[in-house]
């Protein structure tokens, strides 16, 4: 399946082909002056080789519970990363073209070595994007490439890679302990039975891969096939869902068996922050209308709403960590959704507003010392207006990392720059990865601590901290936030 397109213009072309070895720059992303550069590496230096903590995962526990061999360089790199596939998709490359399957079957490219022609054939399209600093990373630091992507090298890299992933070392578990993660999470859903995790422990690694629980697919009573969500919820945890408080009693349930598998946290993906609470009585009912047809779009809300509500207080209770990163409009253009389903790089970032929508929940658990709450956020606009001052001020909440579209480095440096001076350093979560692509978290903690640690290098020639001060700050930032952070809290 051809992935070109079929009018092509005129256009001048450099004459010169790209003949470069491959090769990372050992300052890459450390600030440009001088100076500051020079800081910034001795601060690097000191975080650069810590442990990895993974607590926003998306790599399936069923990929380390089975341990197999990754299929080939494109499955591994290219299919699956929204990041890739989402700009060559946004320069008229169809998803078809890139091995994206259909919903209904249809026909996609199954060449493997054509699809990763057609992405070293556009490799030139991530020139300034964190996905092109990550793709270098791991072509050279995990697969040992020194070639360019390109038409004409793209063979032999895929050659190398396939080589390289071939190897018993290469494995999932294996990683492992070549990118010295020292903790990883998955995210699963409310009805996961948890049956890879039990495999997990049975392998000795129960608390290193550790579930979280998400519960989106039950809380928004408009998604599709959300009554059968619903069913399933009651079949693992052998509760009654045909009622409001019987769903509360299931979801409780599952939250107990994601503590018992080492979970630390829940995730919640909403549209809106909205915390407002509904009367049990409106919740009861509204639930009841759900099951039996459809409710209006203001429902919907109201009750999402309700149960980020009602999650705070089952925090409490167990002790899972609260991510809420809210939004995101997913699967913006419908047509992609019916053909490939979600996930498929066409979730776009909308304005969000947190300082009245938490507060109802922050009101009734912001100071409870066994509350924590870790909010993530893709409008820029609320850093240092919202989120910084309510970071600042409750001791349950913290500041997740930079996320999705802004794990960048410009995106990072914003954070801190609009972040720190109110919320501080110790009022966030530290980094935290949020990646279904395996093969890149140790490029995106990489990139994470150079930002850092320039940002804490111009802090050090301004005058405001010490250097020994913002080695401590690079140190906890990289590994000591994201453990406490995410510690369960004290029921």
């Amino acid at each position: 399946m051809s992935a070109s397109l079929e009018l092509q213009p005129d256009l001048h072309r450099s004459r010169r082909a790209d003949k470069r070895e491959l090769t990372l720059h050992p300052d890459r992303a450390l600030p440009a002056d001088t100076r500051q550069r020079a800081v910034a590496r001795e601060i690097y230096e000191q975080s650069a080789r810590l442990p990895l903590i993974c607590m926003h995962g998306h790599v399936e526990a069923e990929v380390f519970a089975d341990n197999k061999p990754f299929t080939d360089p494109a499955q591994l790199l290219v299919v699956p990363d929204h990041y890739v596939t989402r700009m060559m998709v946004s320069q008229g490359i169809a998803p078809e073209a890139l091995g994206i399957p259909r919903v209904d079957g249809g026909a996609v490219e199954t060449d493997s070595r054509d699809i990763w022609r057609t992405f070293c054939g556009n490799w030139k399209l991530f020139r300034g994007t964190p996905s092109r600093y990550w793709l270098e990373h791991e072509l050279v630091e995990v697969f040992g490439v020194d070639l360019v992507p390109g038409v004409e090298t793209a063979d032999a890299i895929y050659d190398q890679i396939a080589a390289r992933i071939a190897e018993p070392g290469f494995r999932p578990r294996q990683l492992l302990d070549r990118f010295s993660i020292e903790l990883i999470s998955t995210t699963d859903p409310a009805t996961s039975d948890l049956r890879h995790h039990a495999r997990l422990a049975g392998q000795g690694l129960g608390e290193r891969v550790v579930p979280t629980f998400r519960p989106d697919a039950v809380f928004h009573v408009d998604r599709p096939g959300w009554r059968a969500e619903t069913a399933r919820l009651a079949e693992v945890s052998g509760v009654d869902t045909s009622t409001y408080a019987g769903f509360l009693d299931a979801l409780r349930e599952r939250r107990r068996a994601f503590v018992a598998a080492g979970g630390l946290a829940t995730d919640h993906g909403h549209l809106s922050a909205d915390t407002t609470p509904m009367s049990e009585t409106a919740a009861a009912v509204l639930y009841a209308r759900a099951l039996a047809g459809p409710v209006s779009p203001e429902e919907v809300q109201a009750f999402a709403a309700h149960m980020l509500f009602v999650t705070a207080g089952m925090a409490c209770e167990d002790g899972l960590v609260m991510q809420i990163h809210p939004g995101v409009l997913r699967d913006h253009h419908t047509g992609v959704l019916a053909r490939h389903g979600q996930d498929k790089g066409f979730d776009i970032p909308v304005a969000t507003e947190f300082t009245r929508s938490l507060r109802p929940m922050l009101e009734r658990y912001g100071h409870d010392p066994r509350f924590r709450t870790i909010l993530f956020t893709v409008d820029e606009t609320v850093y240092s207006r919202e989120l910084a001052p309510l970071a600042g001020a409750y001791p349950s909440l913290r500041l997740g990392a930079p996320w999705w579209f802004l794990d960048s480095p410009e995106g990072m440096r914003r954070f801190r720059e609009a972040a720190t001076e109110t919320a501080g350093f110790y009022n966030t979560s530290g980094f935290v990865d949020d990646t279904r692509a395996f093969a890149s978290i140790p490029a995106r903690h990489d990139l994470s601590r150079r930002i850092d640690a320039g940002y804490l290098a111009r802090l050090v020639l301004e005058h405001r901290i010490s250097q020994h001060e913002a080695v401590e700050t690079a140190i906890d930032l990289t590994y000591n936030l994201p453990k406490i952070a995410y510690s369960r809290r004290s029921a």
